[in-house]
């Protein structure tokens, strides 16, 4: 493949540039190799972000294996456990253009020819694989990988635990010293947290992409085969250099649907609908909540990892890791096996390759959890544009669901409320000017589904915003109601008391108003003033497009 890195560095008007890189520290002989960029997320505050230097000097070490030059800069990153649940959290989802973008100028400024990104956490893994998409380079995805998870009492616990266990002490179920000895218990390594929340959804989609190597979503952080293939990334990316294979050329419609089909298999995040989406938007190949749903329909859920059940990554880990997953969809053609993927074998070879070594773990295709996918999109005078429950994590008994609505235009005010008490059984919590634009930035509501959990309303109380869900939400949680308060959306007109009805079955979401209702209420309401009206976040809201588009930024 041709140097890009030539423009930069080639010829006689270019010695100001070598004299540059010489005050890198480099020679002449690795200026003259392809310059290959170690994208590094690497952070004192993210604790999935914590070992990412050692995984950089093992990516950079597999590329000068292979005949390149690694040079390594850095991107920011969000911890969204940390930015739960306070004004933060309205920065962790609008970080994600930042990354992308701040990817985009390092790489275009200084002429890569390739590069390995090394993310771990929400935000981070799909801003730099929008950005892949964006650049179309050679690139190779390694991640963090997961942390292991706790031991308390002598059951696994993990983050999604503790956030439930302040809801069990407000309901006088748990003792203050007994939640101090959990979290002292319930993060016990490095990596990204050890359910299946928003960060290892995304790493484990990034192999069903094809931009990662088998095992970037499921070897634990702290295991050594970590860096083994880190060093492979970094020999892969020089192959991949070599053939010409960029990143759009792995990131095709088929490699998403992969994903999509993985992601209803083992019941991931719902923020996954956001990025995937994203994702496929920068590369060129739009999908729509119609498409969500269609995948939905077609793929049984056949893997439920925490807080959908007691197994966390590692168990996944054992089971063969997605691959077990990808050789039970295969057995009924729900995989597209001639896509490509940055190991150089197609998905049928990557699947070939794999096993299935724990039915318990990952359950036969023909014995499912649920004969559909683990997320579900709901649509409705409610969401007329959509919006999305992650069904998998639903008790049966909550699949249909009518109660009066307790209306909410923020996520503190609706947490005072369940924690005070005045959330009782059959209620539907409406939580709205939390969108993309009206929030700003989408706010994750973890803290009031675990307050939910933890209070014992969890197969009882249903929650609805325009807001969006951690992956370690579980029950009847409702998110990315689209269009959404700030817009105009139906939820705005929702009035306390009123009688909604989800019905996951039907995939519908209703409130109940009579379209002349709905109207006279469109026509008294009044636009709210913006949550923020300077800095980065007012930029990010006056351009940022709704849920059901990806969220993203044109």
């Amino acid at each position: 493949m041709e140097l890009k890195s030539t423009s930069m560095k080639g010829g006689m008007a270019k010695a100001p540039h070598r004299s540059l890189l010489k005050a890198d520290g480099l020679t002449d002989e690795e200026i003259s190799r392809p310059l290959v960029a170690v994208v590094n997320s690497v952070n004192d505050v993210i604790p999935g972000h914590l070992m990412l230097g050692q995984l950089a000097d093992a990516v950079k070490a597999g590329i000068r294996m292979a005949g390149g030059t690694p040079l390594e800069f850095a991107t920011i990153g969000v911890c969204d456990g940390i930015a739960m649940n306070h004004a933060g959290m309205r920065y962790s989802l609008a970080s994600r253009e930042v990354i992308a973008d701040s990817v985009e100028l390092a790489i275009q400024a200084h002429a890569f020819d390739a590069m390995v990104m090394i993310p771990n956490c929400d935000k981070v893994t799909p801003g730099m694989l929008m950005a892949a998409a964006r650049l179309d380079i050679p690139t190779v995805v390694v991640s963090g990988g997961p942390m292991l998870a706790g031991k308390y009492r002598g059951a696994p616990v993990d983050l999604d635990t503790v956030f439930t266990a302040v809801g069990k002490v407000k309901a006088g179920e748990m003792t203050e010293a007994e939640l101090c000895k959990l979290e002292e218990a319930a993060c016990p390594t490095c990596g990204s947290c050890a359910g299946l929340f928003t960060a290892n959804s995304m790493n484990c989609l990034t192999e069903a992409i094809g931009m990662g190597l088998p095992g970037n979503g499921t070897v634990p952080a702290v295991y050594s085969e970590r860096i083994r293939l880190a060093k492979r990334a970094g020999m892969k990316v020089m192959e991949l250099f070599e053939a010409g294979v960029t990143a759009r050329q792995i990131i095709t419609p088929a490699a998403i649907r992969n994903a999509m089909t993985l992601d209803m298999a083992f019941g991931g995040s719902s923020n996954t609908v956001l990025h995937l989406t994203a994702i496929a938007h920068e590369a060129g190949t739009p999908i729509t909540l119609d498409d969500w749903a269609e995948v939905s329909a077609r793929t049984p859920n056949i893997c439920r990892i925490s807080p959908a059940s007691d197994y966390h990554m590692e168990d996944l880990y054992a089971a063969g890791g997605v691959g077990a997953i990808f050789s039970e969809l295969d057995k009924r053609g729900l995989m597209e096996r001639d896509t490509p993927t940055v190991s150089g074998m197609t998905m049928g070879e990557v699947i070939d390759a794999s096993e299935n070594l724990d039915t318990a773990v990952v359950r036969p295709i023909d014995d499912p959890y649920y004969p559909e996918g683990g997320l579900r999109v709901l649509r409705g005078n409610l969401a007329p544009k959509g919006c999305v429950v992650k069904q998998s994590a639903v008790p049966a008994g909550m699949r249909q669901h009518t109660g009066p609505a307790r209306v909410f235009d923020s996520e503190e005010t609706a947490v005072e409320a369940i924690f005070g008490g005045r959330i009782v059984e059959g209620d539907v919590v409406v939580i709205r000017y939390e969108g993309p634009q009206g929030g700003p930035g989408m706010r994750e509501m973890l803290t009031p589904t675990s307050a939910i959990s933890g209070m014992g309303l969890s197969t009882s109380v249903a929650l609805v915003t325009d807001g969006r869900f951690s992956g370690a939400t579980k029950g009847p949680a409702v998110g990315h109601v689209s269009p959404e308060a700030a817009a105009g959306g139906p939820i705005a007109f929702v009035e306390e008391g009123d009688e909604i009805t989800l019905d996951l079955d039907a995939g519908t979401i209703t409130v109940a108003l009579t379209e002349e209702r709905m109207a006279h209420r469109r026509r008294q309401w009044t636009a709210p003033e913006p949550a923020v009206t300077t800095g980065y976040l007012a930029r990010y809201a006056r351009m940022v497009s709704s849920a059901d588009e990806g969220a993203v930024v044109s």
